[in-house]
């Protein structure tokens, strides 16, 4: 693609960037969100719960360090879009194997740049995430109409199921590190590598499971525990795995999830989830660990939340005994974390693997280790798998 290569930006409310264009040519559609971090994008552009949405980087320079295999977090680029004030077409890095710009172009992204970002996100923050479209080489001339048209014509994100594009298609065995704790199934509805590899690291042999898997498939590997992977997507279009995660809690089986598998487990304990504003995508949001009164910075990227009591125990509604929120963003008071005190199962709305992003909440990893030891160590009588 030449370096002047016309393009535009346009939200459904019929506002227009102009800019240039870098990456694959054409027009891509989804749901526009903004990232704040300073550094990550690699991170940000394989992490499969970005599937669906067009990503704005508020950080001015992306791209300086190229990309590589090495941190790529799935097996390939996710996002519809890439929105950046300035790319750097010539990456300065030991570790770059390729140009951001060239692996866009690869991948059949499409990105637009010279564009204020800045702006775009004041935009999104006031009137909320929305569809939007980048036309890119000859698509960018078509007429202002007709590409409004085509953006208001993709569905809006709220309703979408999307893990099943996401997902391995077959189960997929990562060893454990140093002494075998047990299988671990993990539903795979958009998981990232750095998430495998800390799991791995505490002992479990972890199976990543395609999304279609059924309690038959999880209990024929005889578990020790179940792990929810974060993902794209609305929680209430996934009843199914409510349904199998449901069955997990009952059989007293220890459970973690993240992000998606924290709004998934609200929605087994019988909570509501909706959607955000303009939701928390970041490596620098504020969290509260009400147990402790610690504040992690945490790594997020999730547009709907759970909607459960922030400073009360409470009954569950769905009947698996008394749950708790364990932790709340700074931000804006949303649900972070899920705790039952019943049953052994605990959730948080962000990513702990944080990569990219500071390491503050990897605790809970061994926190999840912890908890299933605890369940090795009790007597069985045809309570466990």
């Amino acid at each position: 693609m030449s370096i002047n290569t016309p393009a535009v930006l346009v939200l459904e409310d019929g506002t227009r960037y102009e800019g240039t264009g870098f990456g694959a040519e054409g027009s891509r559609f989804g749901e526009l969100v903004f990232n704040t971090g300073m550094t990550g994008y690699q991170e940000t552009l394989t992490d499969p719960s970005y599937a669906g949405q067009i990503v704005v980087m508020t950080a001015p320079h992306i791209g300086n360090t190229g990309m590589n295999q090495e941190d790529e977090e799935s097996r390939r680029i996710w996002v519809e879009g890439f929105v950046v004030r300035d790319v750097a077409r010539r990456p300065s890095n030991f570790r770059s194997q390729i140009s951001l710009p060239d692996a866009l172009t690869q991948q059949g992204v499409v990105g637009i740049s010279g564009v204020d970002t800045r702006a775009i996100t004041l935009q999104l923050r006031e009137a909320g995430v929305m569809r939007a479209g980048i036309f890119s080489g000859a698509e960018a001339g078509l007429d202002p109409t007709q590409q409004l048209d085509q953006v208001i014509n993709q569905p809006e994100m709220s309703g979408q199921n999307l893990s099943a594009e996401v997902s391995v298609q077959t189960t997929r065995i990562v060893p454990a590190v140093g002494t075998r704790l047990g299988a671990l199934a993990v539903i795979d509805l958009g998981i990232k590598e750095s998430t495998v590899h800390h799991l791995a690291a505490r002992g479990f042999e972890v199976h990543v499971m395609p999304e279609t898997s059924g309690w038959s498939d999880i209990e024929a590997i005889s578990p020790v525990a179940v792990f929810y992977s974060n993902g794209p997507g609305d929680p209430s279009a996934s009843d199914r795995h409510v349904g199998i995660l449901r069955e997990t809690l009952s059989k007293r089986l220890p459970f973690f999830g993240i992000c998606f598998g924290n709004q998934l487990l609200g929605r087994a304990f019988g909570f509501d989830t909706y959607k955000l504003k303009y939701g928390h995508r970041g490596i620098n949001q504020p969290v509260l660990d009400k147990h402790s009164g610690t504040v992690e910075i945490t790594a997020q990227n999730h547009g709907f939340a759970v909607e459960a009591p922030r400073d009360e125990v409470v009954e569950s509604p769905a009947g698996f005994g008394r749950v708790e929120v364990s932790h709340i963003s700074l931000n804006d008071n949303v649900v972070e974390g899920l705790r039952a005190l019943d049953i052994p199962a605990f959730s948080v709305q962000y990513h702990p693997e944080a990569a990219a992003g500071p390491h503050d909440s990897t605790y809970l990893f061994d926190r999840f280790r912890d908890m299933v030891t605890d369940y090795l160590a009790q007597p069985s009588e045809g309570g466990r798998l």
